[in-house]
């Protein structure tokens, strides 16, 4: 398997899929505990969550990590959620299908590009009309300034603090 390049700065677009692609969140309490751990991970390991979306059976985050430390990043969040979902499930072994994927981004020419991929996967997927509609996605807090506090634009402001095309564009 190919490592990941790590170094202070780097832009991940991270992504990992449950095993066999069965369901990694069953219940909306799944939901609120895998982003508690992502919450956990920024103040633990100072990384910086930009957006976000969780399907039912994968998901997708744009993170950024001023530590290079994503490998610990990654083993706290996909640990953390596999034992309390089996402890909650009575399930026991791997949840998530191998390790985790790990795209290094170019923020300055995919950044927005990423977003939108990113925030459309459930519209994609046919489970809403419209990004907004999905409640366990970053869309809100980037468009409308709403949601829940995890995470961080990419000038250190909470997620939708500022407009997205700020937000993604050039940074200066």
């Amino acid at each position: 398997m190919q490592s990941v390049i790590e170094y202070p700065g780097a832009f991940y677009h991270v992504t990992s899929r449950g095993n066999e692609r069965k369901r990694i969140f069953s219940e909306k309490a799944d939901y609120s505990q895998f982003k508690s751990y992502l919450k956990k991970a920024q103040e633990k390991y100072g990384c910086r969550l930009h957006c976000y979306v969780l399907m039912q059976n994968h998901y997708h985050l744009l993170l950024e990590t001023p530590h290079g430390n994503l490998g610990k990043v990654m083993h706290y969040l996909n640990g953390s959620y596999t034992g309390f979902f089996n402890r909650r499930t009575g399930r026991s072994g791997d949840l998530f299908q191998g390790r985790y994927k790990a795209i290094l981004v170019d923020v300055d020419s995919y950044l927005l590009e990423l977003s939108r991929y990113i925030h459309l996967n459930p519209v994609k997927a046919g489970i809403v009309e419209k990004p907004q509609d999905y409640p366990y996605s970053s869309y809100k807090s980037f468009i409308f300034n709403k949601g829940e506090d995890l995470g961080n634009d990419i000038e250190g402001q909470p997620i939708g603090a500022k407009p997205i095309p700020f937000v993604c564009g050039k940074r200066s």
